[in-house]
């Protein structure tokens, strides 16, 4: 999964409306490695300034998304589980509009604090509507929270959209739809840290993780803190999602897609499955990216827009595959 991440990485920085040749590329690549960084071209200025620091925000984007879909499917014991489908996107992107609206931006992770506000929201309503955590969520139920909860939260999000001036309606916009495009090192580093120490905590409850999919009363007679691991790992997974929404925009179906492509290579062991959905959803999203960059050249689609058309189908063959 590793040699993929870097592979792709490779190829997504020769792809794009400016193309590199193979030959210039490795000889950046080696002053980078030896710490003699100096731009002496427009091609090693496009490779450093715009297409290295998108890749790594894809990457870490894509990783932190993956394993929300890792974390979600197993505490709800939902293969269809996932902070898009269940409407946690949505709930951390009107927390960050409303940040953006109010001005919440001007305060020190102002917006990202009211996505995860958000997020919370949306977890607790999952919960509320459904009956408590009395078990696991039937398929039907949980698909028709996440619809209601969608369509609410997205009703909230035009409203908000309306009332925004046309400056910013437009940036607004592409930005729900995913826009990987104003990576700056500062927004690389807040996700970056929060896919670092949220992946080193959720690894730590592997184990855990691996009895609950058990079964809950299994869990329980095997020594497993129900009442405090799931709200705990909950509020973790939400507010690694939230940072990362609030600075990506909503990026739908890699926390479901991800997740049972894993488990069909590698099983179902949270101590392997977590690091490699982590590392194949980094590779999956810089795909997309690239993909979002160059088929529309010069010209770019939003990388939301190419992870729907991707997860949608896959969306409907799990669907058929459960006889729902």
């Amino acid at each position: 999964m590793l040699f993929l991440f870097f592979v792709l990485c490779f190829v997504s920085l020769a792809l794009g409306s400016v193309h590199i040749d193979a030959g210039a590329l490795l000889r950046f690549l080696g002053k980078v490695l030896t710490g003699k960084v100096s731009i002496e071209s427009q091609e090693e200025l496009i490779i450093f300034s715009v297409r290295l620091p998108r890749i790594l925000f894809a990457g870490v984007v894509g990783a932190v998304l993956s394993l929300g879909g890792v974390v979600f499917q197993a505490l709800l014991r939902n293969p269809l589980a996932d902070p898009y489908i269940l409407g946690i996107s949505s709930g951390s992107a009107l927390g960050a509009i409303i940040g953006i609206v109010s001005g919440a931006g001007s305060f020190y992770l102002g917006i990202p604090l009211l996505a995860f506000c958000g997020a919370l929201i949306t977890v607790f309503l999952l919960f509320i509507v459904a009956g408590g955590a009395k078990g696991a969520l039937t398929d039907n139920t949980l698909l028709l929270i996440g619809v209601v909860i969608n369509a609410f939260f997205s009703a909230a999000i035009l409203f908000f959209l309306s009332i925004v001036d046309s400056l910013e309606l437009h940036s607004i916009t592409f930005w729900l739809m995913g826009d990987l495009s104003r990576a700056s090192l500062s927004e690389i580093g807040v996700a970056a840290f929060c896919l670092i120490v949220g992946f080193i905590l959720l690894y730590g409850q592997a184990r855990k993780l691996n009895l609950i999919v058990q079964g809950e009363e299994t869990a329980l007679h095997l020594g497993v803190d129900l009442e405090r691991t799931k709200p705990w790992l909950l509020v973790l997974t939400s507010l690694i999602i939230s940072v990362v929404v609030s600075l990506a925009g909503i990026i739908g179906f890699i926390g479901i897609i991800v997740p049972h492509m894993m488990r069909l290579i590698f099983g179902s062991d949270h101590r392997l499955l977590l690091p490699t959905s982590a590392l194949f959803g980094a590779s999956f999203l810089v795909l997309a990216d690239t993909v979002a960059r160059v088929i529309l050249t010069p010209a770019e689609l939003p990388v939301g827009v190419i992870t729907a058309l991707c997860g949608a189908p896959y969306f409907v063959f799990l669907l058929k595959r459960k006889g729902l």
